[in-house]
This record gives C-alpha cells, sequence and structure tokens, in this order.
C-alpha cells in the first residue's frame, strides 16, 4: 500500500488562502454598491418628475416656512444625547462579557478588564458631572 503524500503549504498558497478571504468581503462590497446603485437608477427612472413652485417649497409639518431658515438650538440637548449614546453603547459591550466571564480560566481577568472599563467610564461620568452638563436649566 503506498503511503500518503503530504503536500507543504508554501508562502503562495497561505497569501492565496489570505486573499480569497477578503476577495469574498471585497465582492459582497461590491455587490453591495450595485445594488444601491440599480435602486437608485430605477427610482430615478421610474419618478414622475413635475416640479412645482408647491414642490419646491420646504416643507415643516404642514406648516408654511415664515422667517429665516436658521434656529437657534440648545447644545445642551446633544450632549444628552451623546452621554445616552456613550453609555448605551457601553452598557452593550457588558454582555459579551458576561457571557466570557462565565467561561473556565477567564474569570479573573475579565474582571479586572471591566473594572478598568467601568473606571474609564465612571472618570467620564464625574468629569461631565464637574463641567455641570448633567444639571438642567
Amino acid at each position: 500500500m503506498p503511503e500518503p503524500t503530504v503536500v507543504a503549504a508554501t508562502g503562495s498558497v497561505v497569501a492565496a488562502d489570505y486573499l480569497q478571504s477578503y476577495s469574498v468581503v471585497g465582492l459582497l462590497a461590491v455587490v453591495g454598491v450595485l445594488f444601491v446603485a440599480v435602486a437608485f437608477g430605477a427610482g430615478r427612472l421610474l419618478r414622475p418628475v413635475v416640479p412645482t413652485p408647491e414642490k419646491l417649497l420646504t416643507y415643516e409639518c404642514g406648516v408654511d416656512p415664515v422667517g429665516e431658515g436658521w434656529a437657534h438650538t440648545q447644545v445642551r440637548y446633544y450632549v444628552y444625547a451623546f452621554l445616552y449614546v456613550i453609555f448605551a453603547v457601553d452598557s452593550i459591550f457588558l454582555f459579551p462579557w458576561a457571557t466570557v466571564f462565565a467561561a473556565p480560566g477567564y474569570g479573573a481577568a475579565t474582571l479586572v478588564e471591566m473594572f478598568i472599563f467601568l473606571g474609564f467610564l465612571a472618570v467620564g461620568l464625574l468629569y461631565a458631572y464637574k463641567k455641570g452638563v448633567l444639571t438642567w436649566t
């Protein structure tokens, strides 16, 4: 019975496998761009184009526009939105951490990492509090 032959992986085979994994991602990106381009092109070809003065007028909740287009907005609303996004995204990271923490052999390391992570959050929250961002006036 002949012995099985073993083929050693060369650098070109490894590079080809590496590039093949990225070619799938590139192909998916190209298909996505083409899909969006075809959808926009079909919409442009199929829609009726009948511009009227009423259609060209700025529309806001059924109210005719009065005055200038610029309005003053309080920055504090954006700060609250940013703080919400920061803490919402950070809370999303707690779920994978909890699953890794339950795995054997990862307990102490993940616990230390999470306390460092929560420490950064606490410093950010303390900074926002000291700056007076969290006071509603």
